[in-house]
This record gives structure tokens, C-alpha cells and sequence, in this order.
């Protein structure tokens, strides 16, 4: 090419000496094998969604390209239906209105005072009991106490074993005072739980301090949780937090059910869940292709349109962008699709604004190639404007 660009220019004198000879010694020699050179860099460089992609090119054995799909209104309202149908998960399990209260269970430590007789307090129920009113407990150890054992019971002098796994404090305290009642006149007991070691949930992700939270008299919603957390990361996708509640998996957008009217705090999370706030560079969208800067594109809590993207992206170049062919590219687990607008026909700017993205599209603009002008000047600068100047001259 670089042989044939320096014997065109040389001999640019002979050409110009007719017009019809200049023109087509012109053509024969610069347009002929720009042909093919802009028809090569199409090969190597076009996404491959038109129909010279379908055709095999020089590996017969290649798998087709994915067909390519027209977004249009039609399409727009069928993917937001499926959209809502994956959406439109039951979730009546975690919503609870009215918590119970909080049951014993086993590993839990009881602090339990028998008034005017210290010597059932086994020896370190005074301790136990001086330690919670002053707030004052040595890191990692086990508060005094009775603790319920594997099988739900406590050992306690006078009674011996006694079943209390699944009572509420009121309801052991009573079992308690009967049963003391046949040793001790008028028995006055106070029960309550000094550690609550029997249910735990955990929260991972995007929370400043993640790990296990211990359930306690104070009902563990999704809220509690998260707060208890110290809260969400600035990073934090709301719309992606997921319940893991034994071989169920929620999926809850947060400020989808604010939306609706419904309280988050109103989610009430069970013994072994695992709460996961999923952050938003998981949720990325990425345009390349002939925009003025390509990028990767962060979600905003979940959403984020076609029109969004491409203009965060500055829009499609002017000089070089075919705005015939805007590409979403969607890998799903059946399959690869990709979606086509042409954005110059009327209403393309309000379906590109409908047209809702999901995590890990690829958004591409293809290449313009009917822009002779600024291909013929990055080919050979200065050469046809000499060209043109030599034909026009009288």
C-alpha cells in the first residue's frame, strides 16, 4: 500500500494533465484498493452482527452469531414482563408483623435470683449478677451463670434438671417459682438471659463491620441486622440483598419496597440466615464502540437505561458512529442475545430511555463506513486535497 501511495503522488502530474484520465487513473488507483481495505478492516474489526457475519467468513466450522433482535416496543414491554415475572418472588416468609418474643435456647446463659436466699445463686450467680448491673464483662468469657445445655435444660439446686428450651423468661420464671415452691415458702425469683449465645444470623458484603450477629430479646429484622452492622458502604447496591434462609434464597430491592409502601423493617430474619449486600461494581455495564469515551458503567441501584448509558458515555461520535447500529450484547444462562436499535428512527430516543439494562450488558456502537473523507485523509493525508486542487486548475 505504502509502494502504492508513492507512485500515486509522483505521477499525479501525468494524471492531471486530462480530467477523464485523472479521474480514472484516480479511481483505479486509490478507490479500487481503498475498497478493499476499508471492506478487510470491517472484517477485522465489526462486531459480526450483520449478515456477512452469518456466512461463515473462512471458518466454515464456526458456530453462527446469535440473531439479532430489533428493540421496539413490542420488545421493550416483553423483556419488562419477564423482568417483573423474575422479580415476582414470594417473600410472605420473612415478613412477620407481630415478633415473638424471645424464646431460651440451648447455650443460652440464665441469670436467676431467688430473693433472701443467696445459696441457691451457686456460687456465681452474685458475680453474674454485679457484672451485668455494672456493665463491667471480661472480653471473650463466659458470663456466670446457668447455662441451658444440648438438651434444653439448666441444672439447678433443689430441683435439679429442669426443661426450659423454647419458654419465654416469663414463662421459665414461673416454671421455676412452682417448682421451688415445694421447698421454699412464697419463692420470689427473677429470671432473665445474661448471654445470648443460642441464634445468630450473619451479615456479609458491603457493611462496615461484617460478621455474626447474635439474636436477642430485640427482634433481628433485615434493619436491625444491617444496623447492628454499623450500616451499608457508600457502595452498597440496595437493590441487590439476598437472604439465604436454609436452601431458599430472597432477593430484595430495597428501594423497590419502599416504593410499594412496604417497611423493610418488617423482615424478620430467622436463626442461621446469611444476609449478603452485594456491591455495585458487581452490577457494571460496559459501552464500547464508537462513543467519545467508552467505559464502564455503574448502575444506580439497580437501574440504568439504554439512553442513560450511552449519554454518560458523551453519545455516539459524530464523525465515526453509525447510529443504525447500537448494540446490547446479554449473556444469559441460556444463551447470548443481542439487541439492535436504530436510533434514527423516530421514537429510537424514547425507547433507548425504556430499554432497562441489566449487569454485565455490553453496549457497542459500530463503525461508520461511509465516511470517505475522513478514511481517504487518515490513508493519504494531503493527497487528495492536492489531487482535487490539480483538476480544478484552469
Amino acid at each position: 500500500m505504502a509502494w502504492i501511495c508513492s507512485v500515486a503522488i509522483r505521477d499525479l502530474p501525468r494524471f492531471a494533465a486530462s480530467s477523464a484520465t485523472f479521474v480514472a487513473g484516480f479511481i483505479a488507483t486509490f478507490v479500487g484498493p481503498l475498497v478493499c481495505l476499508l471492506a478487510l478492516s470491517a472484517c477485522a474489526t465489526g462486531i459480526g452482527f450483520g449478515e456477512a457475519a452469518r456466512s461463515g467468513g473462512p471458518d466454515a466450522a464456526a458456530p453462527p452469531p446469535p440473531p439479532t433482535e430489533l428493540i421496539t416496543e413490542t420488545l421493550i414491554e416483553t423483556e419488562r414482563a419477564a423482568l417483573a415475572g423474575v422479580a415476582r418472588q414470594d417473600l410472605t416468609p420473612l415478613f412477620v408483623s407481630q415478633p415473638p418474643p424471645y424464646t431460651i435456647g440451648r447455650g443460652d446463659i440464665l441469670s436467676v435470683v431467688v430473693w433472701d436466699h443467696p445459696e441457691l445463686a451457686a456460687g456465681g450467680m452474685t458475680m453474674a449478677t454485679s457484672a451485668a448491673d455494672s456493665g463491667v464483662v471480661q472480653p471473650n468469657a463466659t458470663p456466670p451463670g446457668f447455662a441451658v445445655d444440648h438438651l434444653g435444660r439448666i441444672q439447678f439446686p433443689l430441683i435439679g434438671l429442669l426443661a426450659i428450651e423454647g419458654k419465654t423468661e416469663e414463662e421459665a420464671r414461673a416454671l421455676l417459682t412452682g417448682k421451688l415452691a415445694r421447698y421454699i415458702a412464697n419463692p420470689n425469683v427473677t429470671l432473665r438471659v445474661q448471654a445470648y449465645r443460642s441464634r445468630r444470623v450473619y451479615v456479609d458484603g458491603e457493611v462496615r463491620t461484617p460478621g455474626l450477629q447474635a439474636i436477642d430479646d430485640i427482634p433481628m429484622t433485615l434493619v436491625e441486622a444491617l444496623n447492628r452492622a454499623g450500616g451499608m458502604q457508600p457502595n452498597a447496591d440496595q437493590s441487590r440483598i439476598v437472604i439465604e434462609r436454609g436452601d431458599a434464597r430472597y432477593h430484595l430491592n430495597l428501594r423497590e419496597l419502599v416504593q410499594k409502601g412496604i417497611n423493610p423493617g418488617t423482615i424478620l430474619l430467622a436463626h442461621g440466615d446469611l444476609v449478603r449486600v452485594h456491591s455495585r461494581d458487581e452490577s457494571k455495564v460496559f459501552v464500547s464502540g464508537e462513543v467519545l469515551t467508552p467505559k464502564a458503567l455503574t448502575m444506580h441501584d439497580g437501574r440504568l437505561t439504554l439512553n442513560e448509558a450511552l449519554g454518560e458515555t458523551g453519545g455516539i461520535s459524530p464523525l465515526s458512529g453509525d447510529a443504525r447500529q447500537v448494540y446490547v450484547v446479554r449473556k444469559t444462562p441460556e444463551r447470548t442475545r443481542v439487541f439492535r436499535l436504530d436510533a434514527r428512527d423516530s421514537g429510537a430516543l424514547a425507547m433507548a430511555e425504556t430499554f432497562e439494562l441489566r449487569p454485565k450488558d455490553v453496549v457497542y456502537v459500530a463503525a461508520s463506513l461511509a465516511n470517505w473523507n475522513r478514511h481517504l485523509s487518515l490513508l493519504f493525508p494531503g493527497a487528495l486535497t492536492n489531487a482535487v486542487g490539480v483538476t480544478n486548475r484552469p
